[in-house]
């Protein structure tokens, strides 16, 4: 079970990090909304690999674009405010 959550923490923040790095800009959030955005995104990205049966390496790619355009909502939600 913990190497579960942990697998889904670790993840999030490699997606979470690769999505920051191939998005252009600065993003003014920390480690902790990287995680959760990168979680998100596998989630999101794991869903949308399984629905179209995509490989295991698309569903990383998948994830990461997830990340991405998440990331983009974050930032137009940020500046509402």
């Amino acid at each position: 079970m913990f190497s579960g959550i942990f697998g889904y923490i670790f993840g999030g923040l490699v997606i979470g990090v690769l999505a920051r790095l191939v998005k252009p800009g600065a993003d003014p959030m920390g480690w902790i909304m990287t995680i959760i955005l990168g979680i998100v995104g596998a989630v999101i990205g794991g869903w949308a690999s399984g629905y179209f049966g995509l490989g295991r390496t698309m569903t990383w790619v998948a994830a990461i674009v997830a990340a991405v355009v998440l990331l983009f909502v974050y930032e137009a939600m940020r500046k509402k405010r």
